[in-house]
């Protein structure tokens, strides 16, 4: 359906006709000009994302559902990285011709799966047109108590720096899809070469089998045996509430702590300047998945360098006090990587073979 043959408030009334309150601080949600939310004894954190088709996304080979959930994900990481809970989110669309209500509602599907995991509500938002493709606004609305917030400023002489998860696999599942892209636009340039050819010789019986040919190009199967963990990391971000809670049951609360968005490395030496501190990584801690070093390996790249500043892990990096270190390490994926020092000593990466080398921000940078 053309989504003209709805409009603007029809589209909204068959996207959120069912949405149900799941928190208490959801006065009033879609439907008026402000959602309604109230907070009386606790601070309220907000963070807004937006996701530019062509430079955030590829529709290539992220298809809207997963595209929706990650939406959501990005936003609601940036919530937990302060140490809070999400609760509400706002969505906002521009959309060019080329999308039908059912990929818009596709859309919707992914963003209310992840929302549901974490008990969020989808409160309200906007929706416009666009002449370049989609672009995604997401606000991500949550609450904590003045006490427990954590900001990239803590972070003291001698604290531990821990990391969730591992790096670098969705970096590298990047790599992987834009690989298959490639392999895919190229048999597409030379069957249009054949084709060209084959019109200008006038051989019919070629441009008849070409064009039986070209069938086979909506059956294209990428090659992703064996690197399906690369895929999941890559198109379905997930945000480490998990992390926070198994922190909070430990009872550990981090002094500083950053979402991985753009790669370890910027994130870390973000919580380093604001917290005018320096800092030791250690090569041989970092937590890297066999199908990253074995795709790193397969495309001739570092895979530190990948580990490092890939990007888009969406782990949580965290310090902690050094008097800490036995709870750190019984928490289940949580992995201490070094530590942080005074100013004057730098950013360090120390290597495998006992080398160093100063830890530079090479990861993402959307206006570079």
């Amino acid at each position: 359906m053309d989504i003209s043959q709805l409009g603007e408030f029809g589209l909204i009334d068959r996207l959120t006709k069912d949405l149900e309150k799941k928190n208490a601080s959801t006065r009033y949600g879609v439907g008026d000009d402000c959602a309604v939310l109230h907070y009386p004894d606790s601070e309220v954190l907000v963070t807004t994302d937006m996701l530019m088709e062509g430079v955030h996304f590829d529709l290539t080979y992220i298809d809207l559902k997963h595209l929706g959930y990650k939406s959501a994900m990005v936003n609601i990481s940036d919530i937990f990285a302060m140490n809070g809970t999400p609760r509400q989110l706002t969505v906002s669309l521009a959309l060019s011709k080329r999308f039908t209500v059912e990929d818009v509602e596709l859309f919707y599907e992914g963003l209310r799966l992840a929302c549901d995991k974490w008990g969020v509500d989808i409160v309200g938002g906007d929706t416009t047109s666009s002449y370049t493709g989609m672009a995604i606004s997401i606000t991500c609305i949550g609450e904590a108590r003045q006490g427990d917030i954590v900001y990239r400023h803590g972070a003291r002489d001698t604290d531990l720096v821990c990391v969730s998860g591992d790096l670098g696999a969705a970096y590298m599942g990047l790599q992987l899809l834009e690989r298959e892209k490639s392999v895919f636009y190229e048999q597409i340039k030379d069957w249009n070469k054949k084709m060209t050819a084959a019109r200008e010789a006038g051989d019919d019986a070629l441009v008849a089998r070409l064009r039986e040919e070209a069938k086979t190009f909506d059956d294209f199967q990428p090659e992703f045996i064996g690197k399906e963990y690369l895929i999941q990391r890559q198109l379905q971000a997930e945000a480490r509430g998990d992390i926070v809670e198994r922190l909070r049951q430990a009872g550990v609360r981090p002094t500083a702590m950053m979402d991985v968005s753009d790669g370890l490395s910027s994130e870390l030496l973000h919580i380093c300047k604001q917290s005018g501190v320096g800092c030791r990584i250690f090569e041989k801690e970092l937590p890297i998945d066999y199908q990253t070093a074995v795709m790193a390996e397969e495309m001739e790249m570092n895979v530190t360098t990948c580990a490092l500043n890939g990007g888009e892990d969406y782990e949580l990096l965290f310090t902690v006090p050094i008097g800490d270190l036995d709870k750190v390490r019984e928490i289940a994926d949580v992995h201490l990587i070094g530590h942080i020092t005074q100013a004057k000593f730098g950013h360090v990466l120390v290597c495998r073979d006992g080398s160093e080398f100063e830890l530079k921000a090479q990861g993402w940078n959307p206006l570079k």
